[in-house]
């Protein structure tokens, strides 16, 4: 097994480096695939947002990259290492926590992570049980019976658990699923602190504004395809849209049709809103055009483009507002 201090000195490149990842499940090459020639590169040292419907391939991918799942074409390598060329050593650089809890209730936390490191062949000198425990919060619950922590602490048990072979590259599959909000911003926090710690994490989630909170780079994938992939913020800035609501001093029944011809819809009897490209759209010039129609505005508010707007474009094409 790689020792800790073997990926230290692995020459600049992306973290997974994939090109024209391709699976057909059958065996045959026939159908659907479920990748369909993927090409895709992470930074290193950054929370990197994998997203996408249902079936739309990311477990696929990640069982590739895992070693579980065989590829049909295509290149992958981790850290450097090509999965085909060197698979033991591929696996060896990286950590998956799955979605499902698999923790034995009757070990202790360190316990476990000991039991995990030894499967790794990880030797004892070399092994981090304390510092991992830190790592996620849990030194205090290191010795208790892993039965008796809540969903949150086992959720970062999970992380330990899956670094205890100091792998550079941490898959998170869905890791706040089905948990409250107070536990998901206390993995936030974990997440955030692996990375700072030099880790790069690949997080796939249903939740947007999670992804949007935590990730530096967003690619999502639909029925197999990489759809987009780009640097959250630029991704969002790409849909140049924003929305303006206009509250007005009193209710109308309809809007004149020079202000419905303008692009402005009446949402409510006191609520006008008018979808705009603002690097298009004068706002100013709108303004001046409901004031001219006799319509008084008590407030203005505007609304951003955001992920969840991105993902259903690129997604659900003609669900998006």
């Amino acid at each position: 097994m790689t020792s800790r201090n073997a990926f230290a000195s692995a020459p600049p490149a992306p973290a997974v480096d994939i090109k024209g990842l391709t699976k057909f499940y059958g065996g045959n090459g026939q159908g659907k695939p479920a990748l369909d020639r993927i090409d895709l590169a992470i930074p290193r040292g950054v929370i990197f947002g994998l997203l996408g419907p249902n079936g739309a391939g990311k477990s696929t991918l990640i069982n590739i990259l895992a070693g579980l799942v065989i590829k049909s074409a295509g290149t992958a390598r981790i850290w450097g290492i090509d999965i085909d060329a060197d698979p033991r050593n591929a696996r060896a650089a990286i950590g998956v926590v799955p979605q499902e809890l698999n923790i034995d209730s009757f070990f202790t936390p360190r316990e476990l992570l000991d039991v995990q490191a030894g499967l790794y062949g990880v030797p004892k000198s070399e092994r981090r049980t304390g510092e991992l425990l830190e790592l996620v919060g849990l030194t205090e619950k290191g010795d208790a019976l892993a039965r008796t922590l809540s969903g949150g602490m086992r959720r970062r048990l999970m992380m330990a658990k899956a670094m205890v072979h100091s792998p550079p590259i941490l898959v998170l599959d869905e890791p706040t699923a089905g948990v409250d909000v107070e536990l998901r911003l206390q993995l936030w926090t974990t997440v955030r602190e692996l990375a700072a710690a030099g880790t790069t994490v690949l997080l796939t989630t249903h939740y947007l504004e999670e992804a949007e909170e935590l990730c530096r780079t967003i690619a999502i994938i639909d029925e197999g395809r990489l759809v987009a992939c780009d640097e959250t913020q630029a991704l969002v800035r790409k849909v140049d849209e924003k929305k303006l609501c206009l509250t007005l001093t009193a209710p109308v029944t309809e809007l004149p049709a020079t202000l419905r011809t303008l692009g402005l819809a009446l949402e409510a009897p006191d609520r006008v809103v008018f979808h705009y490209k603002p690097s298009r759209a004068q706002v100013g010039d709108m303004l001046a055009a409901v004031t001219a129609a006799g319509l008084a505005i008590r407030d203005v508010s505007s609304e951003e483009t955001d992920l969840e707007d991105i993902f259903l474009r690129l997604t659900r094409p003609g669900t998006a507002s």
